[in-house]
C-alpha cells in the first residue's frame, strides 16, 4: 500500500470521487442534491490517494482504492472531505490508513482538530470514526438542520 499526498486536480482522486458520489447518489435519496453542494473538489488543496500495490489492473501496479482530503474549517480545525475506498477493498485497513494521514498532515499545518460530517445512512462509516476516535458533536454550519447528518470532532 502505498499513500500519496496530492491535490484535487489528481485524476486519480478525480475517478474516486466519482465513484464516491455515484455511491452517496443512491444512500443520500432526495437529499443528495442538497450535500452535493458542498462537495466541490476544486477547493481541496490537501488530498491524499491510497494505491493497493498488490493490485494488478490495467498494468498498474499501483491500482487507486481509495481518498480523503482535509479542507481548512476554521482557525484550529480542518474538516475530512470526501473519504472514500472502493467496496471491494473496505475492510482491510485502507480507510484508516487514509485518515491517519490526513490526521498528519493537518497536524503539521498547525490544526488542533478535525471535524467531519457524515449521513446517518452510512452506519459504516460511522463505526469507522467512532473507531478511530471521533466523538459525535452539535451538527455544525450547513449541517446544523439536517436531520440526516451526523457530525464528529477528535481533537489531534
Amino acid at each position: 500500500m502505498n499513500i500519496v499526498r496530492t491535490n484535487s486536480e489528481s485524476s486519480d482522486f478525480i475517478n474516486l470521487v466519482k465513484q464516491l458520489d455515484a455511491y452517496l447518489k443512491i444512500t443520500d435519496g432526495d437529499e443528495h442534491t442538497f450535500y452535493n453542494q458542498f462537495n466541490n473538489i476544486d477547493v481541496l488543496k490537501q488530498v491524499v490517494v491510497l494505491y493497493d500495490d498488490t493490485e494488478i489492473n490495467s498494468a498498474q501496479l499501483n491500482f487507486p482504492v481509495g481518498c480523503g482530503a482535509i479542507k481548512k474549517f476554521d482557525e484550529i480545525s480542518v474538516e475530512i472531505k470526501r473519504m472514500f475506498v472502493v467496496s471491494e477493498k473496505r475492510g482491510q485497513g485502507f480507510a484508516q490508513n487514509i485518515i491517519s494521514e490526513l490526521e498528519i498532515w493537518a497536524k503539521e499545518l498547525g490544526n488542533k482538530k478535525c471535524v467531519l460530517e457524515t449521513g446517518k445512512r452510512q452506519i459504516e462509516a460511522i463505526q469507522f470514526y467512532k473507531k478511530c476516535g471521533y466523538k459525535i458533536i452539535p451538527n455544525y454550519g450547513q449541517y446544523t438542520a439536517m436531520e440526516n447528518s451526523i457530525c464528529f470532532e477528535k481533537k489531534l
